[in-house]
């Protein structure tokens, strides 16, 4: 589908919503790879004095996608500010995976109308995975006239020229493809910082959850050429960065489509990647179905290839699994699992876990509790499950009471603590690598950063330690966090 521009007024005859059923027959056409981005001359210093503010929902896809966005609007004159009220530009990259998400963002473009009437020059625009959903879209035709502008995942690089068009049109504009997706490569970007960063492998989803959006959302998967993201981790290298997190959907399904390239995967890639001057190098998010022994072989080389797996197996039990349409059963995933400890026995597990699908019995949740106390996760994400307009999974009878999904929830996040709880505390006394990320959000005096595990430490430091590697010793655990002391090195005679 193309771009539809249609009245405020009467859009129904001007545009054609996106649509989940055709997303489903969605076909294997050609990937078309697009190295010729630019700007329109006449939007090229259009922002010059003005101001842009860029609000995220969800995922690290979202971030990196964030990323991009702004990069462009700085190459065409804008400069970022948190504040709404001196903004000229206002973009809402959203999430479309819970509802929750979803309600969220609609709130809070219902508080922006006071803004947009104080000041009508604002350019308010809706993008991201809840652009592509037809119901959404419908509704914020129907509901928030305040918005401007509306664009998907897929059509990022268009902009400039959609900016063009909300600017100078007096007509809400909406571009969304149902068209699976290219790759737009050297895209400006505006990272958010100057050690860390997120760098897409591919994107897309081919899986079909029965329970999730991002298939219909974010498109068919396709691969990055591998030298193309060699070239881009090589770079950050030579700037100083310390780390970088190798994101796709379905990251693990990286080179499939490739099939020019013999057998070439995320083990491939990470072999490749491991070899350059880099810290740290970590990637996701994985599905267990396509985590392959080559990777894991790959893993086991260790080097800068970070020690934690973010692994979702989201139930327990066989039966919930196939309905989930997940393709792997429990013993498939603690198989996977231990591999993965056994070739990685230092690696910090974290995991995903949906509580109350349709038709899930206390036995099978049982299966999950079991499974949690067998991998002993570091940590994990729980969701009570809600389901998504126009997947499999919102056609079955959402039959389990809210008190019981909320119950079991209880259940799973005590165990899910406890083990959190007891892998922290085997860290007392060690002396961790930290990576500083910057200020404790509960006190700006303590940094805090990551280990290669992915704790959280947080400790009393200088500032100029903000961005660089530093040992710190724990001096005391927490359920999800480290405190320490860091360990200053010694100076070297003669200096």
């Amino acid at each position: 589908m193309g771009k539809s521009t249609f009245s405020k007024v009467d859009f129904s005859k001007y545009f054609q919503p996106p649509s989940l059923k055709d997303a489903r027959r969605r076909r294997r056409e050609p990937v078309h790879i697009i190295n010729n981005f630019s700007i329109p001359e006449e939007m090229k210093t259009i922002g010059k004095g003005k101001n842009y503010l860029i609000e995220t929902y969800g995922c690290q896809m979202n971030e990196a996608d964030s990323e991009v966005m702004a990069g462009i609007l700085e190459a065409m004159g804008y400069r970022p500010t948190e504040d709404a009220a001196l903004a000229d530009v206002i973009l809402v990259n959203t999430c479309a995976i819970r509802e929750n998400a979803e309600n969220r963002v609609f709130g809070h473009i219902g508080r922006m109308k006071p803004l947009k009437l104080e000041k009508p020059g604002l350019i308010i625009g809706l993008c991201g995975c809840m652009a592509q959903e037809e119901t959404v879209v419908n509704k914020v035709l129907r509901t928030y006239p305040q918005v401007d502008l509306i664009f998907g995942t897929h059509n990022i690089h268009r902009l400039p020229q959609l900016l063009q068009e909300a600017l100078f049109s007096k007509e809400m504009v909406v571009e969304v493809w149902s068209k699976e997706g290219d790759i737009v490569e050297n895209l400006p970007v505006a990272r958010h910082g100057h050690f860390q960063a997120w760098v897409n492998i591919m994107f897309g989803c081919d899986k079909f959850c029965t329970y999730c959006i991002v298939p219909y959302t974010r498109g068919k998967e396709r691969s990055r050429r591998p030298e193309e993201i060699i070239s881009e981790v090589r770079d950050l290298a030579r700037r100083g960065y310390k780390e970088v997190t190798l994101l796709g959907q379905n990251v693990n399904a990286y080179g499939k489509d490739l099939k020019d390239l013999d057998h070439y995967g995320l083990g491939n890639l990470m072999d490749e990647i491991r070899k350059i001057g880099i810290p740290r190098v970590r990637f996701m998010t994985s599905h267990p179905k396509d985590f392959d022994d080559h990777l894991i072989e790959v893993l086991g080389k260790g080097g800068n290839l970070c020690e934690h797996i973010h692994l979702p197996v989201q139930s327990g039990n066989s039966d919930i699994l196939k309905i989930m349409g997940r393709g792997y059963t429990r013993e498939r995933y603690l198989d996977l699992f231990h591999k993965i400890k056994n070739t990685v026995p230092n690696a910090a597990f974290t995991t995903d876990i949906i509580v109350g699908f349709p038709n899930e019995t206390e036995a099978q949740f049982e299966d999950t509790l079991s499974l949690v106390k067998e991998c002993r996760f570091d940590g994990a994400y729980t969701f009570i499950y809600s389901p998504r307009a126009g997947t499999p999974a919102a056609r079955m009878k959402d039959n389990i009471p809210m008190e019981v999904k909320k119950e079991r929830l209880q259940r799973l996040n005590r165990l899910i603590d406890q083990y959190a709880s007891e892998s922290n505390a085997k860290y007392q006394d060690q002396v961790v690598e930290v990576l500083v990320e910057g200020t404790s959000r509960k006190n700006d005096q303590v940094l805090s950063g990551h280990t290669r595990t992915n704790k959280v430490v947080n400790f009393v430091g200088p500032k100029s330690l903000i961005g660089q590697l530093v040992n710190v010793k724990i001096t005391e655990t927490k359920m999800w966090s480290l405190d320490g002391e860091w360990q200053r090195e010694p100076e070297v005679a003669g200096k």
